[in-house]
């Protein structure tokens, strides 16, 4: 009388490997692709002069409103910003 399978003794779980590889992270790891990102040369030179075009009038100006954020003098006009906003809620 035979009680055991012995074929059946290493095949309690037949994903035990698998998984063990999976968690280890060897399966598949040189078959996926590497992201990759490429820049256009044109979008290389917006970006090169998009910070270079600040005249002194603008800087100037930025300091101002710096400055007096800094100093809780700024106040903030609601009806121009509700004028500017209307046209995108109707």
């Amino acid at each position: 009388m035979k009680i055991n399978d012995n074929k059946r003794i290493g095949a309690m779980n037949p994903y035990n490997k698998a998984n063990e590889n999976r968690s280890t992270g060897q399966v598949g790891k040189k078959d996926r692709p590497k992201d990759q990102i490429e820049i256009s040369s044109e979008a290389k030179e917006l970006l090169s002069t998009a910070g270079t075009t600040k005249s002194p009038e603008h800087l100037r100006r930025l300091e101002e409103l710096r400055d007096s954020v800094n100093a809780g003098t700024y106040h903030v006009d609601a009806k121009k910003i509700a004028e500017k906003l209307f046209p995108y809620i109707k």
